[in-house]
């Protein structure tokens, strides 16, 4: 297993991760809705966004698993976020970074992993919306395509909680106008 590098931007990485003021805070159908519906479309038992902090990766939202927290060394998405776009493994056990992950050994059995950076407006991946099977997959063209509008809408639904938990009243992402 292979723990995943620092992005060379660690530091401002976890700044913009704080200002969305939205770790550990309560579940929101927004984020909720996108899951699953990730995961209905994909065909996949599980589908989560994950934003990643110092030490853990903490789901906001999640299907098919427990809500909680990992460790960030054991993370598929803590590789995720040093991708530009779409980081698809096919099959963890074919994957030396991942083949003997716990995550890949034991439960939730992980095969197949694709997570999308979730990238703010400054250019810092704080986490992905990422699908996981427990057999292996590869993503169509079509569905990268899908899964990269998916992860924009995460990424505008994270920057529209910032703005308006800073300003105290609603304000509508870009991403939608």
């Amino acid at each position: 297993m292979r723990a995943p590098a620092l992005p060379a931007s660690e530091a401002q990485r976890i700044a913009t991760l704080r200002e969305l003021l939205i770790l550990d805070t309560l579940p929101e159908a927004r984020f909720d809705g996108i899951t699953a519906y990730a995961a209905s479309q994909f065909g996949v038992p599980m589908a989560m966004v994950t934003l990643v902090d110092t030490n853990r990766q903490w789901f906001k939202s999640c299907v098919g698993l427990e809500p909680g927290e990992a460790p960030r060394e054991l993370s598929f998405c803590g590789h995720a976020i040093l991708e530009s776009g779409i980081f698809e493994i096919p099959d963890a056990r074919a994957d030396e970074r991942f083949v003997d992950n716990p995550f890949v050994t034991g439960d939730p059995w992980v095969r197949f992993y694709a997570g999308c950076p979730l990238v703010m407006d400054n250019g810092e991946a704080v986490g992905t919306l990422c699908l996981l099977g427990r057999t292996p997959k590869r993503l169509s063209t079509w569905e990268r395509q899908h899964l990269t509008v998916l992860g924009k809408m995460v990424s505008a639904e994270l920057q529209g909680v910032s703005a308006r938990s800073v300003e105290g009243r609603p304000n509508i992402p870009a991403f939608y106008t």
